[in-house]
């Protein structure tokens, strides 16, 4: 085992992480890392960004938040600082070279033909079960000049919420070329430091393009930025859940309804057995419910109404794809003094002064800044750093389906690879550290993995899940509405109990968290 190299891209979460389990079990891995410090999207933040939930979902399960950190949605300085100790606390820093960008990445010593013929993930269903290895070819952004390397194994740890911005296609005459304002990506405004980015909203009429977290966060702070009498205008296709701070609604624990065993109950889920089926088709109804339940209380509780912000999907559409958010403090406040107007739009083009809502062109919208938080080509940039077009082909799949991971982590006909951090969840740093004990211990051949057709069977599982219960939105590759379900998978690969509390209460009724999952290994 010693003399198996493991290279992990990506100094993040999830590549610190892999970099630390990978440890444990002996390796010496090498982390590649573009940038000048680790942290990940965490590095290149809106001043105003804060977590998206509770600390204490949010916890590396063996180093606690520090006592200096008392709010319930830490601001990203704090979280960044809560990732630079955990990486110094387990000496990680000396196996990162920073500034490293990978420029490509090749699979070689083992012919297609001869892949084509595995009825085993490499073969045998084995981490190094292979002769082929990987090079990695990297630039190191102090010189420009590169270096090659070869591994055993690579874990991609890139995530898809950075890199390669999405950016809406426009016909000719209607796009940003015929608009005299600025135009960026909110992936250019995350990267100003706090100073630049005050500097270019300030005193602007600025629209912001896009549904998600951030968009939402953005528009806040250009209207804290410039009040009413610059508002920001946001401009929505699609309207999501966005939900309150605070976990109690009426009374009623939000952990319960959508993070306990009891509420997975309620779900078809991938892969179970006709008596699970049976159940969810028979709590349907009480699934029903709990969705109308929040949907509900947000109506009570926001004006939603009031600003044509209904969602037209449920809410467990949003869960199950991801697209549920928390609100930034006071957004609606923003709203109602007039430092926001809210659009909704199924269309827009660019003039010479700001932007045209569904050709209404007696009412334009002025603006000198304009804003596309639109999201992230994800697929795309993993299909971009493979040499193989077989492999570029293998991870874009079909257009009508997810990226084909099995236990969403590997590709059943890419050897020796796997991809962490890349699907959604409740928290992905809970998730991020369940796959990367579940992977160190299948690196140190703990157990072996399936058939190549057994896994694409189990992908197809999920994938028609998705289908059922995200909807159009099933791409999003999201376990947040199964993460329990999921979790006991991982478990039952490594060997460990995947039933983690002490009681019959608490394992049915209390929403699963880090401190459930500490140091798995097998009974």
């Amino acid at each position: 085992m010693e003399n198996k190299r493991v290279a992990i891209i990506g100094a993040g979460i999830s590549g610190l992480l892999a970099c630390k389990y990978t440890l444990e079990k002996g390796f010496i891995p090498i982390v590649f890392e573009a940038s000048n410090e680790i942290g990940g999207v965490w590095t290149q933040t809106i001043e105003s960004t804060r977590l998206q939930s509770p600390k204490r979902t949010f916890e590396f399960t063996d180093f606690p938040w520090p006592s200096s950190v008392r709010g319930r949605y830490p601001h990203n300085t704090d979280v960044l600082k809560y990732i630079e100790a955990y990486s110094q606390h387990f000496e990680l820093l000396p196996y990162i070279q920073l500034n490293t960008k990978v420029i490509g990445i090749d699979y070689v010593g083992v012919s297609d033909e001869e892949m084509d013929s595995w009825d085993f993930w490499s073969g045998n269903g084995k981490p190094f079960g292979s002769k082929g290895k990987w090079h990695i070819l990297v630039q190191h952004a102090e010189d420009f000049t590169t270096q090659d390397y070869e591994v055993e194994f690579l874990i991609l740890c890139v995530g898809r919420y950075s890199g390669l911005p999405n950016i809406p296609e426009f016909p000719i005459g209607e796009g940003p070329d015929v608009f005299y304002g600025t135009v960026i990506h909110s992936m250019e405004y995350s990267a100003m430091d706090n100073e630049s980015a005050r500097e270019l909203i300030k005193g602007k009429s600025i629209a912001v393009i896009g549904s998600q977290k951030s968009a939402i966060d953005i528009a806040a702070e250009c209207a804290a930025a410039n009040g009413p009498g610059n508002p920001c205008t946001l401009v929505q296709r699609t309207i999501a859940w966005a939900l309150p701070s605070g976990c109690f609604w009426w009374g009623i624990n939000l952990g319960f309804l959508y993070g306990s065993r009891f509420s997975e109950l309620l779900v078809h889920k991938p892969g179970q057995n006709i008596i699970y089926s049976a159940l969810a088709t028979l709590l349907s109804p009480l699934r029903w419910g709990f969705s109308k339940f929040v949907e509900s209380y947000l109506r009570w509780n926001l004006p939603l109404k009031k600003y044509n912000m209904v969602p037209k999907q449920s809410f467990l559409q949003d869960m199950s794809s991801c697209k549920a958010f928390l609100l930034p403090e006071n957004f609606y406040g923003k709203v109602e003094e007039g430092s926001i107007i809210l659009k909704q739009t199924q269309c827009f083009s660019f003039y010479k002064q700001g932007l045209i809502i569904d050709g209404e062109v007696d009412e334009p919208i002025k603006a000198d800044l304009v804003i596309f938080a639109t999201g992230y080509k994800g697929q795309e940039k993993l299909k971009n750093m493979f040499a193989s077009k077989s492999f570029q082909n293998y991870i874009m799949g079909s257009p009508k389906s997810i990226v084909p991971l099995y236990r969403h982590i590997i590709h059943p006909r890419i050897p020796q690879l796997a991809i962490i951090g890349y699907s959604g969840s409740i928290t992905n740093l809970h998730t991020s550290e369940m796959r990367c004990q579940w992977l160190a211990h299948f690196l140190d051949q703990t157990f072996k993995l399936p058939s190549i057709k057994e896994m694409e069977k189990e992908i197809e599982m999920w994938e028609i899940y998705m289908k059922k219960y995200a909807g159009k939105e099933y791409k999003r590759a999201c376990i947040a509405a199964l993460h329990i379900w999921y979790n006991d998978q991982l478990c039952k690969d490594i060997g460990c109990n995947n039933r983690r509390k002490k009681s019959f209460y608490d394992e049915w009724f209390q929403p699963y968290v880090q401190s459930d999952y500490v140091g798995l290994s097998p009974n």
